[in-house]
């Protein structure tokens, strides 16, 4: 299995642009070409850019969330001031999260992360159970054309 911990996260808030994904979560090449396309137009129109500049930190995260009973995918950052086109401000909870944390490729690592915590340690742990509500992924520039990450996912113990 995965390498894995649990740590104790206070509350934090990401400011987010997004998109309602329209894509099969079992079919992920359409998931990942959706997000890529989203992403991309980000960084065409500026929003990127935007989000950038506001943040408090290096960080690029990616959030998944379920929100007026549709899932979405966001691109956020921990903001230092106010963005006022934002699609959302996403509140996670204070909670115990599992984290998985791993380096590669800046444009594969935020789905292989993901994946590595749903489909491999959600899926084989007993004493821990997601809580629902957004999960997210960051990244950041190690300086060498590689990035480390880490997946964050709010759970209970059983």
């Amino acid at each position: 299995m995965t390498d894995y911990t649990i740590e104790h996260k206070k509350s934090f808030t990401l400011t987010a642009y997004g998109f309602s994904i329209r894509s099969n979560f079992q079919d992920m090449p359409a998931l990942q070409k959706e997000k890529a396309e989203f992403w991309g137009g980000l960084k065409a129109d500026g929003r990127f850019d935007k989000l950038k500049d506001a943040a408090k930190d290096d960080r690029e995260w990616s959030v998944n969330e379920v929100y007026q009973g549709k899932p979405w995918n966001y691109f956020a950052v921990e903001a230092g001031k106010s963005v006022v086109d934002a699609t959302r401000i996403i509140e996670f909870p204070e909670s115990e999260y599992i984290v998985v944390a791993g380096n590669g490729e800046r444009d594969v690592l935020f789905d292989q992360l993901t994946y590595l915590a749903f489909g491999e340690v959600l899926s084989q742990i007993t004493d821990y159970a997601y809580i629902g509500g957004p999960n997210a992924t960051y990244r950041k520039d190690n300086g060498d054309g590689t990035f480390y990450g880490e997946f964050w996912v709010p759970v209970v113990k059983r």
